[in-house]
C-alpha cells in the first residue's frame, strides 16, 4: 500500500514538474536548464522533408513540400511536446506566400496572392506602401497557418546580370534598408515574422553555394551590409537568414565574426538567425557562429550537435544560447499562441493591393509628345508574344502559386481599349502552338517555372496592314529569371534579332502612318536600351508586377493611374560599362589563380564602393537611364530648400508643387556631397527620400527628411570607424542622381566617430 502511494506521489510531482516547465515567455531560462541534450540539439535543427510529397532537391538544399503542416511550406523547427515546445511553419516569399495550391484529399484551393517583385516596390520610393503590402502578406501568412515568411531579400544589385535581382530592392544600400524595414514593418503588424535574406553577399546565383566572395572591409560596410543593419535597427526583423556563400574565406553560415560581432554585438540584433536550404556542412561552427537554426534540417545535423558537446568541440553555452533565441522566437509565434487561422485571407482586397501598388512602382521612361495616357478610343494592335503570356513574377522559392496572372489582352479589354482582334489572334495561335510543345517537351520542375516562348517574327506585310487597321501599336517585351542561375547577355539582357526587327518594323511602318508605338517592358531585370530607345514614343518599364499586372498596365496606358515609379537601379549603355562586369559569371573566361577558378571558386569585388551610380555619377560616365529617374503624366516643381541642423545631423525640407494638368505624386531624392579632403568618396551618396500624397494640379506640399550624422558617415579601414567628417556637406534635392532641382548645405562642426571591430578582413588579395 505504501509501495502504491510513493509511486503515486511521484507521478503526481513528474505532472507537476511538467506543468510548471510547459514553455512560457517568463521561463524561457528554466526551460533550457530542463532540456536534454538530445532535445536541444533537435531544436536547433529543422524538420527534414526528405520524402514529402512535392518535394524538389537543388544544389545541397531541398526545396518544396511539408506534407505534415502546411504543403509546400519551406520548412519547420522541430516540437518537443514534453515541454510544451511547438513547432513553427516557415513559408518562402518575398513576392507573396508560397504554399501548395491543392492538397490530398481536400477539394478546396489555397491560392495565394501575387505581388509586385522586389524591384518593383522599391520603385515606387513609397515606405507608406510598402508597409501596406507588407500587410496583405502578412495577413496571408497568418490566415494559412504560417509563422515566418522567408523574406525579404535584401541583397545589392551589383551586377545586373544576377538572376535573383528581381526579388531584390535596388544598387543603393540606403534604399535598400527603407524598403527592406517597410515591408517588415508590415508584415510582422500582423504578428507573424519575417526573415530578411540573404546575409551576406550573396551576389550571384552562380556556384552560389560555394564562392568565395572577397570584398573589402569597407565596401562590405558600406554596400553590402548597411541595407541590412538598416532594416535590423529600424524594423527589428523575428529572424535573419545567413546566405549560401562564402565572404571572406568562411562559409557566412560559420562565420562569427559576421553573425556574432557584427550582427548581435554591434547591430543588437536580438532574433534568431537560420541557414539558407544547405545540407550539412560543420554544424558545430555553425552554432558556435551564432548560425540558431539548420535548414531544412537533416538528422545528421543534430548527431553533430550531440557529438559536438560530448567530445569538446562545441561549448554547451554556445548551444544553449541557440536554444534560448529559439525558444524566445517561438513564444511569439502564432502556432505558439494556437491562432485559430482560417485558410481564407481577403484574397479579393489583396488583388487591389496588388493591383494599385504595381502602377506606382512602374517607371515612365519615355513619353514623347504626351503620347500617353491612350484615349479608349484609339483602336490598338498588340505586338510581342508577352502582351499575351505576361510574366507575374521571377521563379523559385520567389514564385507564388496564384489562381490567376491577368495579362495585357486581358487588362486592355477590361480598361475599354479597341484591340484588334485579327493580330491578336495570330498571336494566341503561336502561344498555343508554343504550349503544346511545351507539353510533349520533358517537364521543367516547379523550381524553373515555366519556360519563356521566343518571340514570333512576323512579317513586314502583316506589319504594314496593322498600320493600316490601327491608331496605336503596342509592343511587349518580355524577360523571365529566377534562382539558380544568372542572366545571359545576349538574347537577354540583350535584345535577340527578332526583338530589334520587330521594333524597327513597327516603328517604321505605324511612324509612316504619323501614328504612334509604345513599348512596355514586363520584366525583373534591366536590358539594354540605347541601342532602340529613340525608336519608340513612348517606354513603360511595367517589372513582373504581380497577378494583376495586365490591369496595373492597362491603367497606366489610360491615365487611370499617373506611373510615379522612379529606377531604383542604373541602366547602362551596355553591359560592360559597370565596373562589375569584368569581375562576373558569364561576362568573359574565368582565370586560375593559386588553384582556384574565378566566378566558381571566387569572385573578387574590385570596384569597391563604386557600384552602380555611385561609379558611373563620380567617373561622369554616360548611361542610358540614371538612378532615380522615372517620367510622369504631370510634372512638378522643387522650391524653398531649407536645412537645419538638429544637433545629431540635420533636417532637411523642400516644397513640391504640381505644375502640370493631372494629379500625381512625386520622390524627391536627397543626395549629399562630402566635404573635400580626406577619404575617397562619391561625388554624392543617396541620404534620404521622401514621396508626396497624390497631388491636385496646383497643389503643393512640403515634404521634410530626417539625416543623421552617422548616416553620412563612411567607413574607414585604417582606424576600423565609421567617421562623419567635419566640413561643409552639399545638401542636393534631385528628380533623379543627374537631375537636381535645388541645393542647400549642412555644417558638421566637429569629426564623429563610431568604432566598430577589425573584422571580416578579406581571404586573400588578387
Amino acid at each position: 500500500m505504501k509501495k502504491q502511494i510513493l509511486v503515486a506521489a511521484m507521478v503526481s510531482c513528474t505532472l507537476t514538474g511538467n506543468a510548471q516547465l510547459m514553455l512560457k515567455p517568463n521561463n524561457i531560462d528554466a526551460i533550457v536548464k530542463a532540456m536534454t541534450l538530445e532535445e536541444k540539439a533537435t531544436l536547433v535543427v529543422g524538420t527534414s522533408r526528405q520524402g514529402s510529397t512535392g518535394g524538389n532537391q537543388t544544389g545541397n538544399g531541398m526545396i518544396g513540400a511539408h506534407a505534415d503542416a502546411v504543403p509546400g511550406a519551406a520548412g519547420t523547427t522541430q516540437p518537443i511536446e514534453r515541454l510544451g515546445i511547438p513547432a513553427s511553419i516557415l513559408t518562402d516569399g518575398p513576392a507573396g506566400v508560397r504554399i501548395n495550391p491543392t492538397r490530398d484529399n481536400d477539394k478546396n484551393t489555397y491560392y495565394c496572392t501575387g505581388f509586385p517583385v522586389g524591384t518593383a516596390l522599391a520603385c515606387t520610393w513609397n515606405q507608406e506602401l510598402i508597409e501596406e503590402v507588407g500587410k496583405a502578406i502578412g495577413n496571408e501568412v497568418l490566415e494559412y497557418g504560417c509563422d515566418v515568411i522567408l523574406a525579404p531579400g535584401l541583397n545589392i544589385h551589383r551586377s545586373l546580370l544576377c538572376g535573383r535581382n528581381f526579388e531584390y530592392y535596388s544598387e543603393d544600400p540606403f534604399l535598400t534598408g527603407k524598403v527592406a524595414a517597410a515591408y517588415v514593418r508590415g508584415v510582422q503588424s500582423q504578428g507573424v515574422g519575417t526573415s530578411i535574406k540573404h546575409f551576406a553577399v550573396n551576389s550571384q546565383e552562380t556556384a552560389r553555394t560555394e564562392v568565395d566572395e572577397i570584398v573589402s572591409q569597407r565596401a562590405l560596410r558600406e554596400i553590402y551590409l548597411k541595407g541590412f543593419e538598416i532594416a535590423v535597427r529600424e524594423a527589428k526583423p523575428w529572424t535573419i537568414m545567413s546566405s549560401y556563400n562564402r565572404v571572406n574565406g568562411p562559409f557566412t553560415q560559420e562565420n562569427r565574426e559576421l553573425l556574432t560581432t557584427i550582427l548581435r554585438d554591434e547591430w543588437g540584433f536580438d532574433g534568431i538567425v537560420m541557414t539558407d536550404w544547405t545540407g550539412q556542412r560543420n554544424t558545430v561552427a555553425q552554432i558556435h557562429a551564432g548560425n540558431d537554426l539548420m535548414e531544412p534540417g537533416q538528422p545528421v545535423q543534430s548527431q553533430d550537435v550531440v557529438e559536438g558537446v560530448k567530445s569538446g568541440k562545441l561549448k554547451m553555452a554556445d548551444l544553449d544560447i541557440c536554444v534560448k533565441r529559439i525558444l524566445q522566437y517561438l513564444v511569439k509565434t502564432p502556432r505558439y499562441r494556437q491562432y485559430k487561422y482560417t485558410n481564407k485571407p481577403d484574397l479579393k482586397a489583396h488583388a487591389q493591393v496588388t493591383r494599385q501598388s504595381a502602377t506606382e512602382g512602374m517607371v515612365l521612361l519615355k513619353n514623347t509628345n504626351a503620347t500617353l495616357p491612350l484615349s479608349v478610343q484609339q483602336k490598338v494592335s498588340v505586338f510581342g508574344i508577352t502582351s499575351y503570356d505576361f510574366i507575374a513574377g521571377g521563379t523559385g522559392s520567389g514564385d507564388v502559386n496564384k489562381a490567376y496572372t491577368i495579362d495585357l489582352m486581358t487588362g486592355l479589354n477590361n480598361a475599354g481599349v479597341k484591340v484588334d482582334e485579327t493580330l491578336s489572334q495570330v498571336y494566341l495561335n503561336y502561344k498555343n502552338f508554343q504550349l503544346s510543345l511545351q507539353a510533349a517537351a520533358p517537364r521543367r520542375g516547379w523550381f524553373w517555372g515555366k519556360e519563356a516562348m521566343p518571340e514570333l517574327a512576323l512579317k513586314r506585310n502583316v506589319i504594314e496592314n496593322q498600320a493600316d487597321r490601327s491608331d496605336v501599336a503596342i509592343i511587349t517585351l518580355g524577360r523571365q529569371a529566377g534562382e539558380g542561375s544568372d542572366r545571359q547577355v545576349e538574347n537577354d539582357f540583350n535584345l535577340s534579332d527578332v526583338e530589334q526587327q520587330l521594333i524597327a518594323n513597327v516603328c517604321e511602318a505605324f511612324h509612316a502612318k504619323q501614328k504612334k508605338v509604345v513599348v512596355i517592358m514586363n520584366m525583373g531585370g534591366a536590358i539594354e536600351t540605347a541601342s532602340w530607345k529613340e525608336k519608340p514614343d513612348a517606354i513603360l518599364l511595367a517589372w513582373q508586377p504581380g497577378q494583376e499586372g495586365g490591369n496595373s498596365v492597362a491603367d497606366v496606358l489610360v491615365g487611370k493611374a499617373n506611373p510615379s515609379g522612379k529606377l531604383s537601379q542604373t541602366w547602362p549603355i551596355s553591359i560592360m560599362d559597370a565596373p562589375s562586369s569584368k569581375d562576373f559569371p558569364n561576362l568573359r573566361q574565368p582565370k586560375t589563380v593559386n588553384g582556384k577558378k574565378e566566378f566558381t571558386d571566387f569572385t573578387n569585388h574590385t570596384e569597391g564602393i563604386y557600384v552602380g551610380y555611385r561609379y558611373f555619377n563620380t567617373q561622369g560616365k554616360a548611361v542610358s537611364y540614371p538612378f532615380g529617374y522615372g517620367l510622369s503624366y504631370t510634372t512638378f516643381e522643387y522650391s524653398k530648400p531649407v536645412v537645419k541642423s538638429s544637433g545629431k545631423g540635420f533636417t532637411a525640407s523642400v516644397t513640391v508643387t504640381n505644375t502640370g494638368k493631372v494629379a500625381g505624386k512625386e520622390a524627391v531624392e536627397l543626395y549629399v556631397a562630402a566635404p573635400q579632403g580626406g577619404m575617397d568618396k562619391p561625388k554624392k551618396e543617396l541620404r534620404s527620400f521622401a514621396k508626396t500624397r497624390e497631388l491636385q494640379p496646383g497643389e503643393s506640399q512640403v515634404l521634410t527628411m530626417t539625416v543623421s550624422a552617422y548616416d553620412l558617415a563612411s567607413y574607414n579601414e585604417n582606424t576600423q570607424s565609421w567617421e562623419t567628417a567635419a566640413g561643409t556637406y552639399n545638401v542636393e534635392f534631385g528628380a533623379s542622381v543627374e537631375d537636381i532641382r535645388c541645393t542647400a548645405s549642412y555644417k558638421q562642426s566637429k569629426k564623429a566617430v563610431v568604432k566598430c571591430h577589425d573584422v571580416m578582413k578579406p581571404s586573400i588579395k588578387l
